[in-house]
C-alpha cells in the first residue's frame, strides 16, 4: 500500500456566544484543520492538527505532504521521523509538529481500516474501554459583570446532565477568582470533582496563593497555574502545594515532555494528540511518564476527529500505578457549541450519564459527514 494524496480542509464557523480565558483574546470562531491521507488501495484515512488552521495547513501542504506521498502508511515511525526532520532545525516545538500530528493520526486511521481493526487493538489493546468524562467550560463571556452566577447555572447544568467532573477556567485576580471558585465548588454536590484552569495566566506568587486555597477547598486539580515555558517555577510550586498540577497541552514531541518529566514539574502530564506529535509520539510520551509515574490524562479541545483519536490513545493506556482497583481515567468533554465536534462525522461521541466509550469501528471508527466539510469549508 501506497500514500498517493495528502488533501487539507480548513473549516470556520462564527461562534454565537464569543467566550475569552485568561490568555485574553476571544473565540469569535471555531476552526478545524482537518487532512486526509489517500492511498492507491482506496483507503483513506482522516487526522486533525491543533492550533492556527492556515499555518498547520501551509506546513503540511508545502513541507510535510510531499514527505510522505509514496510512502506506506503502515511505517508510521519511519514517516514520523522523516516528517520531523524536515521541522526540526526550525519548528521542533510547534506548527510543524502540530502538521505531523494530524498526518500521523491519519496514517493510523488507514492502518485501522485495512486491517478492520479498531485503532486501539493496533496499539496493544484497550486497557479500558470506557472514561468518566469531565465537562470542560465556565468560561469567561463578558468584560465586565458577575462572573460567579453564570459559572454556577452551568456547572450544575452539567451535572445535571450526568457529568461527574467540571473544569472551570480562572484569571481573575486572586482574591476574587478564591471567591468565585469557593461558591462553584459549594454548588456542585460533593460527588463532583472540580477541576480549575488557569491557561498559564498568573506568576508564582499568585499561583501559590491560589493553590492553597485550592487544596482546602479538596480540588481535583490546578492546571496550567503558571507559564509553560517556566519549569522551575511548576517544580518550586509542586513543593509546596498538595494538590495535583498539571499541564503539557502546550508542549510538543516526548522531547519537550521528558524535560517536564525529569523536572517533577506535573503530576499529571496532558499532551494533545493533535499537536504533540499525534498517536505515534504520545504513546512515546505516554511510556516515559509511565516509568516515572507520572498520570497522562490527554488534552482534548477540537473537532471529532481529534476526540476519537484521543480515546483510542486513552485506552491503550495502561493503568498508573497498576493497582487492584485503578482510579477510572477522566477524557475531556469540552462544551462550548462546535458543529465539528457534533456533526462532522456520521458516529459523533457521546456521553451517557457522564461516561464515554472508545469507538470500535475500523480505524478511528467514524465516517465523515462530507454536508459538513462542504458547508464550513474554507479553504
Amino acid at each position: 500500500m501506497k500514500i498517493t494524496e495528502v488533501s487539507t480542509y480548513i473549516l470556520r464557523t462564527k461562534m454565537d456566544k464569543p467566550f475569552t480565558s485568561a490568555r485574553g483574546w476571544w473565540y469569535k470562531t471555531k476552526n478545524a484543520m482537518l487532512v486526509k491521507v489517500t492511498t492507491d488501495e482506496g483507503i483513506e484515512g482522516w487526522g486533525e492538527a491543533y492550533g492556527p488552521a492556515e499555518i498547520t495547513k501551509s506546513v503540511v501542504d508545502t513541507l510535510l505532504a510531499p514527505t510522505v506521498v509514496g510512502g506506506n502508511p503502515f511505517d508510521t515511525d519511519i514517516l514520523w521521523e522523516k516528517m520531523y526532520q524536515r521541522v526540526e532545525d526550525y519548528d521542533p516545538q510547534g506548527f510543524g509538529v502540530a502538521g505531523i500530528s494530524a498526518i500521523d493520526i491519519a496514517l493510523w486511521d488507514i492502518m485501522g481500516k485495512a486491517l478492520k481493526r479498531p485503532v486501539y487493538e493496533l496499539l496493544g489493546g484497550a486497557h479500558r474501554k470506557s472514561f468518566r468524562a469531565y465537562a470542560t467550560g465556565l468560561y469567561f463571556m463578558s468584560e465586565e459583570g458577575d462572573f460567579t452566577t453564570p459559572s454556577i447555572e452551568e456547572a450544575l447544568a452539567y451535572q445535571e446532565q450526568g457529568f461527574t467532573g467540571v473544569k472551570m477556567k480562572i484569571a481573575l485576580p486572586p482574591k476574587e477568582e478564591i471567591k468565585r471558585v469557593e461558591r462553584v465548588r459549594k454548588a456542585l454536590s460533593e460527588e463532583i470533582e472540580l477541576m480549575v484552569d488557569a491557561n498559564h495566566g498568573y506568576n508564582l506568587t499568585n499561583a501559590l496563593l491560589l493553590g492553597k486555597e485550592f487544596e482546602q477547598m479538596g480540588l481535583a486539580w490546578f492546571e496550567e497555574p503558571v507559564s509553560p515555558h517556566d519549569l522551575n517555577a511548576y517544580s518550586d510550586l509542586r513543593s509546596k502545594l498538595c494538590i495535583p498540577l498539571a499541564g503539557g497541552e502546550n508542549a510538543f514531541t516526548r522531547y519537550a515532555f521528558k524535560e517536564i518529566i525529569e523536572k517533577r514539574a506535573m503530576d499529571i502530564i496532558q499532551p494533545d494528540v493533535c499537536c504533540a506529535g499525534g498517536i505515534t509520539e504520545t504513546k512515546k510520551i505516554a511510556h516515559i511518564a509511565e516509568a516515572f509515574g507520572i498520570s497522562v490524562i490527554p488534552h482534548v479541545w477540537g473537532s471529532a476527529v481529534g476526540l476519537h483519536a484521543a480515546l483510542h490513545v486513552m485506552a491503550a493506556l495502561p493503568p498508573a500505578p497498576h493497582t487492584w482497583r485503578p482510579v477510572p481515567m477522566w477524557m475531556e468533554y469540552e462544551q462550548t457549541e462546535n458543529p465539528f465536534r457534533d456533526h462532522l462525522v456520521n458516529e459523533p461521541v457521546v456521553h451517557d450519564k457522564g461516561y464515554v466509550s472508545v469507538p470500535e469501528g475500523p480505524g478511528l471508527g467514524f465516517t465523515i459527514n462530507e454536508d459538513i466539510i462542504n458547508r464550513y469549508r474554507i479553504a
